[in-house]
């Protein structure tokens, strides 16, 4: 069956890539149409969805990001859709042009990667925002959600195949829907039809696909985001940054789950950034030094740190908090500790943010500003297929030019190795003069 499945993904993907841009951005704009007209009937399933989830005692973590319903998250998975059909067309880019002979022309073109395999759990959004970026792409889509998100998963793949069947040119096998818990193993096989992996989920969701597949895998296992408060900062700001990459969703990868200070702070001011996260509700994971500073903050909020205080996700409000001698000390912490996923340096002073910028061995370093910013929507992506620590090939939030690879395409009349002289191979040209 997954070899059935793996296969079909392949055909379609054959076709699929052939299509313009506009037959591929009209599917977009029919998907978006059909979801929109079954938003009440998705919004009960995924409430059932909740509901189960509840009564079977999953973290709240999970819960948060299964729950289409909150801060409208069902109307921006919508716009994403749009957003990305809006964009430019991703495929046949020429990024390379060189004549390499009088009549032989070589050009590079960028090209869909093939056939994706996504499994996911929880993010029921993610089956519009990988449907989007993939029939975008020109790229064939396998989606596997988990079982917490099974009723809102359903209806949602009944509607995206139904309208790809009835209403568009991509053919129907170009995005298909895995209800099946049991093809997961079975798909991870099929490295001849299946492409790049990406997972969307826990730690223990991508090690485990990491180790059982032989096909190249995309993304990230944690999100360990750190910030570091120079002693050339200011308070205000840094509150505030502090606040919104901890609150805004603390459940997302992108939320900071470790805050360094530098131990040249004067008390008043380390009370003012770590009481405007007590203030928020957010429980401070303290260092002793920490702790002897914080003064009269509400000790219902300030708790020890423990062993793996800096090697955890919290997703939750919770931080851990510690004091650092120096940038260089905070770089060589975060370097350590974090997951290479987001992190930033709130500072006033351009040198030290740079030496943090240029030093940090992560997708996104940030200066002054959220770590909540790491994500493909803000990055105007439209959406993400999700966020990827890799260094070869996609790196950060992955959206449509992340789904691209290229290809050589030489272009010759009857030119022969044996009598190739190499004329014109040292010179790069604009492909229309060629």
């Amino acid at each position: 069956m997954a070899e059935s499945i793996a296969k079909s993904a392949n055909a379609a993907f054959s076709l699929l890539k052939t299509l313009s841009n506009d037959q591929r951005t009209d599917a977009l704009t029919k998907i978006h149409a059909a979801l929109q007209a079954g938003k009440d009937d998705i919004l009960k399933a995924n409430k059932i969805d909740m509901e189960n989830a509840e009564q079977a005692g999953l973290p709240s973590s999970l819960i948060k990001r299964l729950d289409l319903s909150n801060s409208g998250k069902f109307d921006s998975m919508l716009q994403g859709i749009l957003d990305v059909a809006r964009l430019e067309d991703p495929v046949g880019k020429v990024t390379l042009a060189k004549k390499l002979d009088e009549g032989l022309n070589l050009y590079r073109i960028s090209a869909p990667i093939g056939v994706l395999l996504i499994i996911f759990e929880s993010r029921p959004e993610v089956i519009a925002n990988i449907t989007a970026l993939a029939i975008k792409s020109g790229n064939s889509a396998i989606l596997k959600g988990g079982k917490e998100s099974y009723q809102t998963f359903k209806i949602m793949s009944e509607i995206v195949s139904s309208t790809l069947q009835a209403q568009t040119a991509v053919p129907s096998d170009a995005i298909q829907l895995i209800q099946s818990r049991n093809e997961v193993g079975d798909l991870l096989l099929q490295d001849q039809y299946i492409d790049l992996v990406i997972p969307r989920g826990s730690n223990e969701l991508v090690r485990n696909i990491k180790s059982n597949t032989k096909i190249p895998v995309m993304g990230h296992a944690d999100g360990i985001c750190s910030i570091y408060v120079d002693q050339d900062f200011d308070v205000a700001k840094a509150t505030r940054i502090a606040v919104d990459s901890k609150t805004n969703y603390p459940a997302g990868c992108n939320a900071v789950e470790q805050l360094l200070i530098h131990k040249s702070i004067d008390d008043a001011k380390v009370q003012a950034v770590v009481g405007g996260l007590v203030d928020a509700g957010v429980t401070v994971h303290v260092t002793p030094e920490v702790k002897a500073k914080l003064g009269s903050l509400n000790q219902d909020y300030v708790v020890d740190v423990v062993d793996d205080s800096f090697d955890k996700e919290y997703l939750s409000f919770d931080i851990s908090v510690k004091y650092v001698d120096s940038v260089e000390a905070a770089i060589e912490h975060i370097n350590i500790h974090s997951s290479k996923h987001t992190d930033c340096i709130i500072t006033e002073n351009k040198d030290t943010a740079d030496k943090f910028l240029k030093a940090i061995d992560s997708a996104g370093v940030y200066w002054n500003c959220s770590t909540r910013f790491a994500d493909g929507f803000r990055y105007g992506f439209g959406t993400e297929v999700g966020i990827s620590t890799n260094k070869i090939h996609a790196r950060g939030p992955v959206g449509l030019e992340g789904l691209m690879s290229y290809q050589y395409q030489l272009k010759g009349d009857g030119h022969i190795v044996g009598e190739y002289v190499g004329g014109g191979g040292n010179k790069l040209y604009v492909h229309e003069d060629l």
